[in-house]
């Protein structure tokens, strides 16, 4: 068979690389296909049990109550997350926003935050006030203390580094399922079970809450299915399905989740208020996707493995490793290699194809970030993106992919 891509300027060595990238991810796709189904089963099943109809999309404003289409969505998504409920809002704009509520929900001064997974993502790191220059306003403003215990050199967590830390001030415990921008491999759902398993025989009172983004929908259980007492995400990510414009949510105990409306919204009307604006559709449906939409990102994430290990270029997860987000790095050891690679992301994306990426100083990053993304919805890593600091050894973080082709053709002329 001819080579489809030729057209788009891939050279035949590359071209041959990709053949033989495409026999060796036979045997994983199955096995994403395998998840996709259960996932997409029981994201089905939550729909049907609810009794979603035509009624549910229709829209609020102004306070938002009684909004029945936003209060049935919320039933859905904790139903599918394992959790007792679920808070679904277009009003949180990001991961961060969701994951940094959380926190300020759950914790009270006094109280001490300890991260099971070593430091935080880059974003998170003004919440906690770990700089003089964002303390104000952070948990340490507040009077809440943080500390960490780094993961152990295989990516499992130090057990006893970890229980040793637990005092009688520890609140809660973080889990970061995703790798941020670090070289850790995500977290997979037996790692997590064993963190919160062991937290909870030491001390059953101790919240468990896990930063789920990028993670939601790679395994066939979420967090709070298995032990979290809550996680918190965003709907731009894997659980929007590519269709959510904005929104985040927060799931786990019904007790925690309420505190947690109580932050974002106002004490005495929680979760109550919140309109859904006319997007009720748009979440309902994106979440409905979503199962299909992760797989095809995975699918994406296993191709460039493959390709980039036969061309002999270092990559983390290899393209036959298990997986728990849908990120994939990419180690060019090369800056004006990472730089090229992002070059080609937006080149084969359908928006803003004709522009170049170069490295910024981006808000809440320690180092200049380069960045491409051609998405519909802004900031959306489902749609096809990739990013990575400007430092030793640049790495490429790559996630997303509605579309496997799309991944595939800018991995095939990023090797041309």
């Amino acid at each position: 068979m001819s080579n489809p891509y030729s057209i788009y300027g891939v050279s035949e060595e590359a071209a041959s690389i990709g053949f033989k990238a495409d026999e060796a991810v036979i045997p994983v796709f199955r096995k994403i296909e395998k998840i996709r189904e259960i996932n997409q089963l029981r994201v089905m099943d939550a729909f049907r049990k609810h009794k979603f109809s035509e009624t549910h999309l229709g829209l609020t404003t102004g306070y938002g109550y009684d909004d029945i289409g936003r209060e049935k969505i919320e039933q859905i998504f904790a139903d599918i997350m394992g959790a007792e409920k679920a808070y679904v809002r277009i009003q949180i704009s990001s991961g961060t926003q969701a994951i940094s509520s959380m926190l300020y929900g759950i914790l009270r001064p006094g109280d001490t935050l300890l991260s099971a997974t070593g430091r935080p993502y880059d974003t998170l790191a003004s919440t906690l006030g770990l700089t003089e220059e964002t303390y104000d306003g952070s948990l340490a403003n507040y009077g809440i203390d943080y500390d960490e215990v780094e993961l152990l050199s295989d990516g499992t967590f130090d057990r006893e580094g970890l229980l040793s830390k637990i005092t009688d001030k520890v609140k809660v415990v973080f889990i970061q399922k995703s790798r941020g921008y670090t070289g850790r491999r995500a977290l997979r759902k037996e790692d997590i079970k064993d963190i919160i398993d062991a937290v909870h025989n030491k001390r059953s009172d101790i919240i468990v809450a896990v930063d789920n983004c990028y993670g939601e929908f790679t395994e066939d259980a979420e967090p709070c299915s298995y032990g979290a007492d809550i996680c918190a995400g965003s709907m731009i990510k894997n659980p929007g399905g590519g269709i959510a414009p904005s929104g985040g949510y927060i799931a786990g105990r019904e007790d925690l989740v309420e505190k947690v409306a109580r932050h974002i919204s106002a004490p005495g009307l929680g979760s109550e208020v919140g309109p859904s604006l006319g997007f009720n559709r748009q979440l309902a449906q994106g979440i409905f996707m979503a199962p299909h939409a992760v797989a095809e990102c995975l699918k994406g994430a296993v191709y460039a493995a493959a390709a980039f290990g036969i061309a002999g270029i270092k990559t983390s997860p290899a393209y036959d490793e298990d997986r728990g987000d849908i990120v994939q790095t990419i180690i060019f050891n090369d800056k004006d290699k990472l730089v090229d690679f992002c070059g080609k992301v937006q080149n084969c994306s359908p928006v803003d194809s004709f522009v170049t990426p170069e490295p910024w100083d981006m808000p809440g990053y320690e180092d200049q970030v380069i960045m491409a993304a051609g998405t519909f919805t802004s900031g959306a890593t489902t749609e096809f993106s990739c990013d990575g600091p400007i430092k030793p050894p640049y790495i490429a973080y790559m996630q997303g992919g509605l579309v496997y082709e799309q991944v595939k053709l800018a991995v095939l002329r990023s090797l041309s």
